[in-house]
């Protein structure tokens, strides 16, 4: 009987991106502030590795987070809702346009 030798999976980072628009009456001061309280959370999940909030010329925002794989994005998205910020940072948010999706990340480049 011959053995064979297995080879581990390969770990494929996965970006979260979450987009959406604010709430009327809040600035994106206002929301970037409630954002910045969930740094501490974020950057103690386990497999977190960027994370990077913008804003369009047509008011939709991004939220995106790279995590070292899609185990570690699951998790952290479950645990999110539970947190003393959330439910100030989902009010925050017009209700009903919020799109998140996970996706593999196949190719990056830096400078």
């Amino acid at each position: 009987m011959t053995q064979t030798k297995s080879t581990p999976a390969k770990t494929i980072p996965v970006a979260e991106i979450v987009t959406f628009t604010l709430a009327g009456g809040i600035t994106p001061e206002a929301f970037v502030a409630l954002s910045q309280d969930s740094e501490a959370f974020v950057r103690a999940q386990s497999g977190f590795m960027f994370r990077r909030l913008s804003c369009g010329a047509d008011g939709r925002w991004s939220d995106h987070v790279v995590w070292r794989d899609q185990a570690s994005a699951q998790a952290a998205a479950e645990a999110f809702s539970r947190q003393p910020f959330a439910t100030a940072l989902m009010q925050a948010i017009e209700p009903g346009s919020i799109d998140m999706r996970h996706e593999d990340i196949l190719w990056q480049m830096t400078a």
